[in-house]
């Protein structure tokens, strides 16, 4: 996608999800292939500005929209995720398990909830409705995972 393109669907998302006027966002091409990440935000909450980097040189999804509109969606809950980390720092100790427990639950049912609304944002106003499966092709399949478990016999 070139990137005239990728900055037409950034500008229509940040519209749609109400984030600009309010914030100052910008759309950044990694053009380094080393970097290990498809999207990433780099945010300063008091001046309300944002950088949305994306991955140009080796992108590891194939529906570029559905990575733009993820990493907006981060943003849009940026305020509540703050809050929620907030919480776990302050209730729990650095290095115990409540605390890796907490921080990890709390990661995964927020990229979760980021990766739903994403689909419902894609299906209602997506140009590219296809969903990306590229962390599928990484994964190992269901019987593969139980290759090697020794029976309970």
């Amino acid at each position: 996608m070139d990137r005239q393109k990728l900055q037409e669907i950034f500008e229509k998302y940040c519209k749609k999800l109400r984030i600009t006027p309010d914030w100052d966002v910008r759309l950044q091409l990694v053009e380094d292939a080393s970097w290990p990440k498809t999207g990433d935000f780099k945010i300063d909450c008091d001046d309300k500005k944002a950088v949305l980097l994306l991955n140009a040189a080796n992108p590891r999804q194939e529906n570029m929209e559905e990575v733009i509109v993820h990493e907006l969606m981060h943003l849009k809950m940026y305020p509540l995720d703050q809050v929620t980390e907030s919480l776990i720092t302050s209730s729990f100790e650095e290095g115990t398990s409540a605390y890796a427990f907490a921080y990890r639950e709390f990661f995964l049912t927020l990229e979760q909830t980021v990766e739903e609304l994403t689909k419902c944002f894609l299906l209602e106003f997506g140009e590219n409705r296809q969903l990306s499966y590229g962390r599928c092709d990484r994964r190992r399949s269901f019987n593969e995972l139980y290759d090697g478990l020794k029976s309970m016999e």
